[in-house]
């Protein structure tokens, strides 16, 4: 994956306290680069499954600090667009996405203004999570909107485990994920992400999960580095309230390790000629 320089000075909630900033913006603060729910890997599965290339018109949802944009443009894309509803966000992504073929807008998920059938590809990464579910239905049909027939959608979010999870065990990760991180989250199981990526009419064709291990010390080497990962230890021990909150992040996760885990998703919005039949889902997995 690309390295990502992190400028703390314009990331989003730049002139927030430690203690109040949203958790994935803390960590980008710290020097986290990868802020994907598993990691390098994950992402890199889901750009081998979409497999965009020279001729797709790509889409790519609240691209945060970049890193998947780099990738993607290296695989020159006819077209590269950006949506993000933060200006700092838009704005630093912007500069990355700097050519004649690439752009970053400022706009929301669930409206994002482009035509009917306009893009192949379309994805998005640990954004889907943080919406409550009627939002994450509105994207979902936002994105079947803006993709041609046989184009391809690609999702890398938080995952709850097993799909018969009991609702009381769910309400309390979520809860606990929201007091840490400080944003909304709202994960869902295998099955609820489906039924929702095929009530927007889509196809699933395959999904692949990992540990949600996003802090753990070999995730954070295997995703930034020996040095980026020294660095960014170095950052959390020397600010006290940027090391609460990370390690309660930690904690969090850790102590729902059981009921959690990272997870790709990829599905296809069928052609008009396409048979109307129950989506096969293909399930592999990473560490």
């Amino acid at each position: 994956m690309a390295n990502v320089t992190v400028e703390t000075d314009h990331l989003p909630g730049h002139s927030l306290e430690a203690d109040r900033v949203p958790g994935h913006w803390l960590l980008a603060r710290l020097g986290k680069t990868v802020l994907r729910p598993g990691g390098r890997q994950l992402t890199e599965s889901l750009l081998a499954e979409l497999d965009v290339a020279g001729s797709d018109d790509v889409l790519e949802l609240a691209p945060g600090l970049g890193s998947t944009t780099e990738l993607l443009l290296e695989r020159a894309p006819a077209s590269y667009t950006g949506v993000d509803r933060d200006p700092d966000a838009a704005a630093r992504v912007g500069a990355l996405a700097n050519t004649a073929n690439a752009r970053v807008i400022q706009g929301t998920a669930a409206e994002t203004g482009l035509g009917d059938g306009s893009v192949s590809v379309a994805l998005g990464e640990a954004y889907l999570t943080m919406q409550p579910d009627r939002i994450k239905a509105r994207i979902l049909d936002e994105l079947y909107r803006v993709l041609e027939p046989g184009g391809r959608v690609g999702l890398h979010e938080v995952l709850l485990v097993p799909d018969d999870i009991d609702s009381d065990t769910a309400e309390a990760v979520r809860g606990d994920l929201r007091s840490s991180i400080m944003v909304p989250i709202c994960p869902a199981t295998l099955a609820g992400w489906t039924a929702m990526v095929q009530a927007a009419g889509f196809h699933v064709d395959a999904v692949h999960t990992a540990p949600l291990h996003l802090l753990e010390p070999r995730r954070l080497v295997a995703d930034e580095g020996v040095r980026g990962a020294a660095r960014f230890v170095g950052r959390v021990m020397r600010d006290r309230m940027a090391r609460r909150r990370v390690l309660a992040m930690r904690s969090a996760m850790r102590s729902h390790s059981g009921s959690l885990s990272a997870f790709v998703l990829t599905a296809t919005k069928p052609r008009p000629s396409d048979r109307t039949e129950a989506d096969p889902v293909g399930v592999g997995s990473g560490s």
